[in-house]
């Protein structure tokens, strides 16, 4: 059966034309569906660069591609984000907190309804701080929490607070606990994300710039976190989860934790440790993928 993307917007329809500004993509300008019709799998992460090393890896997987195969920006036109693509599958960047990843989903959405693709699947592949797990270990998150570890979105809509759910498709998460077992290179939890505001006070971070708590606060509150289910924390997760479940589109999150936060706030692996730990993810979804693509 063909799930297509579900817009929740009525007033689209009554536009001649949709300029997608942060992507420089419009509907007047490109063929959305010659472009991107065939797109059935989308990761988002953070960095441009991140995203254009999963496009060169995942067509080497998919023997899309030859080696040195250079993919070009389809964002070339703008800055504030990088797009690749390589057969049915679309590599997007979105930047770094909540505001930036939701104006990326806001265009990335438009973009995939315009073009009519179908039975899409959307992972965010990228990093965190892991709570009471070795560091380089994967998270699959289950539900994306706020920091209250309540499994919503609580966003403000024309002065008036509105709570949106932020949980993650359970048979996804199945489906890639099941690829991380069968490569068994990482260890791999399904567990809770928390999603903040900022990476020092709403992280219980001593080492920022402003820090009024003390260390034993710190700890009880991270050990509170790890009791309700939190195994790691992030700051894109709950609109990213809030915004597909909205858009009907099955999502997952794959975040590797590059420290545990209970023995500290700084990371300290060197540069080709956590160059390694950043590939998790990756080949995690790659496996995925490739894994689909093959049935």
């Amino acid at each position: 059966r063909e799930n297509f993307i579900h817009l929740c917007n009525p007033h689209l329809e009554k536009m001649k034309e949709d300029i997608l500004y942060h992507f420089a993509l419009g509907t007047g300008t490109h063929d959305f569906p010659a472009l991107f019709g065939d797109v059935k799998f989308v990761c988002v992460g953070g960095s441009p660069s991140r995203m254009k090393a999963f496009i060169a890896y995942i067509a080497e997987e998919l023997g899309l591609g030859s080696p040195g195969c250079d993919y070009p920006n389809i964002c070339a036109g703008t800055d504030r984000y990088a797009m690749y693509k390589v057969g049915p599958v679309l590599s997007v960047s979105h930047g770094m907190g909540i505001p930036s990843i939701s104006i990326m989903l806001h265009e990335l959405i438009k973009l995939l309804y315009h073009a009519k693709c179908s039975n899409i699947t959307i992972i965010r592949i990228g990093t965190s701080g892991g709570i009471g797990l070795e560091p380089g270990s994967v998270v699959i998150t289950r539900q994306s929490v706020d920091a209250t570890f309540k499994p919503q979105l609580e966003q403000v809509v024309l002065g008036k607070t509105v709570i949106r759910s932020t949980n993650l498709d359970e048979q996804l998460a199945r489906e890639l606990m099941q690829c991380s077992k069968e490569i068994g290179q990482f260890n791999t939890v399904i567990g809770n994300t928390m999603c903040t505001l900022d990476f020092y006070e709403g992280q219980g971070r001593l080492d920022g710039a402003i820090c009024l708590y003390n260390e034993e606060e710190k700890l009880q509150y991270l050990k509170k976190a790890y009791d309700s289910g939190v195994r790691n924390i992030e700051m894109e997760s709950s609109v990213f989860a809030a915004m597909c479940n909205l858009s009907g589109v099955k999502a997952a999150v794959v975040c590797v934790t590059l420290l545990n936060r209970l023995e500290g706030d700084q990371i300290s692996s060197s540069h080709d440790v956590l160059v390694e730990y950043q590939q998790r993810p990756q080949k995690l979804v790659g496996y995925f993928i490739k894994k689909c693509l093959e049935k």
